[in-house]
């Protein structure tokens, strides 16, 4: 809808619903009052409607218009009058009369007026500063019974203004029972089947209580205290175990309170199912711990290196290709790019010609233009020219390819691993084949010649059978199912191939990945308040531990509390039998939930100190 002008000041307004001048002029005469003050039932049901949309809007304030909230006090007022003559007809269910059924809907939409606004501070200070907010909620609590929906929901609205005030309204101990909000809220929590009115009595009975001054109202006994203990099971309604948990340590904030509740019959129960909200409110995250220094290992096979040549497999697809394409799929296979690499440019065409020469019904490269292509395939490499009294003609930026191959344990290693014969096919060559170094000698004790060995001279017949120790077994013996084949070395780089492997020094301990699960973010509210009950049920359980230390030949000296009075000190020191008792109990309920405390995982390190105290105390 667009703008219009008004006739009043000539100036542009919004005239969408619930927002026209002419109902919300900022004076006691404006259509709003005037309608709630007619007495005219359809003028005060648009005026109440129209409030109840514009109360949600943070825009709107009490103070804005004069005399308001003083109106919106005279139904719930009349509501709470009818109440107390005991009209029985406003429990009628059949043939209800029309207009008193009207009335009382006035009356709850005041409060639910009162009750949304009130999200907004200034009118929440408002209401809380009102003269007839008070009286109108001991009204309420002290007239109304949850009999029927309409006097529950009329007592809930009127608790939820109760919270507005309850943290500053102090309630004597000696005051009359008409002005004592607390007794009405714990029958409802202890006698109300209401989900929601619970709820809400509890949240007002916690904000009471946070008050000392009120503290003389609580009771070891209180209903509201079992009724807190009877609903704290059920975890997964998180509104109500919630205002339970809260309530319960508003309970035990007060010492006397505290100290009596090591006495019921539920407190190892009690204890076990905050525990456990506490567990079942915590987000856990699995990592991996790496324990111990990273290793290093080598393969137990010795492995040597040697310049790679082409498999069978590659020769055919090289053959099967055209020059230039096969001469430059050649060098790829066969070099690799370095910059500080350097062959021959002689090597590098005797490589290609014995390789492709062999095949003489395929066309080859000339040796400048195998040359020429090395530029094309290795950007870098380039023949160069490197003058002397003999010019070196190279090609520098490549070098050959080499490959990783199991040592060559068939391979005679006599003279000091000078002898020229090639390798054998089978152990029984090679040890036949040894047995004639041995036999050529005239002498009748010669040494042995193995590689690195340091025997000393013995007779042929003895240095037949000790050769047998450094040829190889036939049948080598077989590795255990899990053992692997790599060596752990003492430190990288150390010359793992000696003869005695018992001489090695031991390697470090292996590196392990140690799977953990931690907090990933602090628990919610609900489970710290959790938390906090434990704790204050704890520091009442071990009182005697903080007990503070005394100047005495068992405290070596150390400051502490000097005894002035003698045996009179010791006297006050003293628990009753009763006091005892309750100590001893709360002790014995800790050591039950220790297991149960030590799943508890919080990431905060102080309230992770107060989990580590209380399991270390418990043992």
């Amino acid at each position: 809808m667009r703008p219009v002008t008004t006739h009043r000041t000539g100036v542009n307004v919004n005239t969408k619903d619930d927002y026209e001048r002419w109902y919300m002029e900022t004076v006691s005469t404006n259509r709003m009052m005037l309608s709630l003050r007619s007495g005219i039932l359809m003028e005060t049901a648009w005026a109440l409607d129209r409030l109840c949309r514009l109360c949600i809007n943070d825009q709107f304030h009490f103070r804005a218009i004069p005399g308001l909230m003083d109106v919106l006090f005279d139904w719930p007022e009349w509501y709470i009058a009818q109440a107390s003559e005991g009209g029985s007809d406003r429990l009628m269910l059949f043939a209800p009369d029309q207009e008193e059924q009207r009335k009382q809907r006035f009356a709850l939409d005041s409060l639910f007026i009162m009750r949304n606004a009130a999200l907004v501070a200034t009118n929440g200070l408002d209401i809380a500063a009102h003269k007839k907010t008070k009286p109108l909620i001991l009204s309420a609590l002290h007239t109304l019974r949850p009999v029927n929906d309409m006097d529950s929901e009329f007592l809930m609205l009127s608790i939820d203004l109760l919270h507005l005030v309850a943290p500053s309204w102090v309630v004597p101990a000696n005051c009359t029972a008409d002005t004592n909000p607390v007794s009405p809220l714990v029958e409802i929590v202890g006698r109300s089947s209401n989900r929601s009115l619970i709820i809400s009595s509890l949240w007002a009975l916690h904000l009471l209580f946070s008050t000392p001054a009120n503290a003389v109202h609580l009771s070891p006994d209180s209903p509201a205290l079992e009724a807190s203990l009877r609903f704290l099971p059920l975890l997964s309604d998180k509104p109500l175990a919630d205002a339970c948990v809260n309530y319960l340590y508003t309970h035990l904030s007060h010492p006397p309170m505290a100290r009596a509740f090591l006495l019921h019959t539920s407190l190892s129960t009690t204890l076990k199912l905050l525990v456990n909200q506490i567990i079942s409110e915590q987000l856990l995250e699995n990592v991996s711990v790496t324990v111990g220094k990273p290793t290093e290992t080598v393969s137990s096979i010795a492995m040597t290196t040697k310049p790679r040549d082409l498999t069978a497999e590659e020769l055919n697809i090289l053959l099967a290709m055209q020059e230039p394409e096969r001469c430059s799929e050649w060098m790829k296979m066969m070099f690799v790019e370095k910059s500080d690499g350097e062959l021959t440019q002689v090597d590098f065409w005797t490589l290609y010609k014995d390789r492709f020469a062999p095949y003489g019904e395929h066309i080859m490269l000339v040796a400048s233009d195998v040359i020429k292509n090395v530029t094309a395939v290795f950007p870098r490499a380039q023949a160069m020219v490197i003058p002397g009294p003999s010019p070196r003609f190279v090609v520098r930026g490549v070098t050959r390819r080499t490959e990783d191959v199991p040592g060559e344990k068939l391979r005679c290693l006599w003279d000091r691993e000078e002898c020229q014969s090639p390798l054998f096919s089978a152990v029984g060559e090679l040890y036949d084949h040894v047995l004639e170094h041995i036999t050529t000698s005239e002498q009748p004790e010669k040494e042995c010649l193995w590689s690195t060995c340091s025997l000393s001279p013995l007779p042929k017949g003895n240095l037949r059978a000790h050769v047998l120790t450094h040829i190889p077994s036939s049948q080598p013996v077989a590795l255990y199912p899990e053992q692997s084949n790599l060596i752990t070395l003492p430190v990288a780089g150390y010359a793992h191939q000696v003869s005695d492997p018992t001489t090695r020094p031991p390697p470090p301990p292996r590196s392990t990945s140690l799977k953990l699960c931690r907090p990933l973010i602090d628990p919610p509210s609900s489970a710290l308040t959790s938390l906090l009950c434990v704790r204050v049920l704890f520091r009442t359980s071990f009182a005697s531990m903080e007990a503070a230390p005394r100047l005495d030949a068992d405290h070596f000296g150390y400051p502490g509390v000097v005894d002035e009075d003698g045996d009179d000190a010791q006297e006050d020191l003293l628990l009753d039998e009763d006091e005892a008792r309750a100590l001893k109990r709360g002790k014995r309920a800790f050591a039950c939930v220790r297991r149960l405390l030590e799943g508890i995982q919080i990431k905060d390190d102080t309230l992770m100190s107060w989990v580590t105290e209380m399991v270390q105390a418990s043992t």
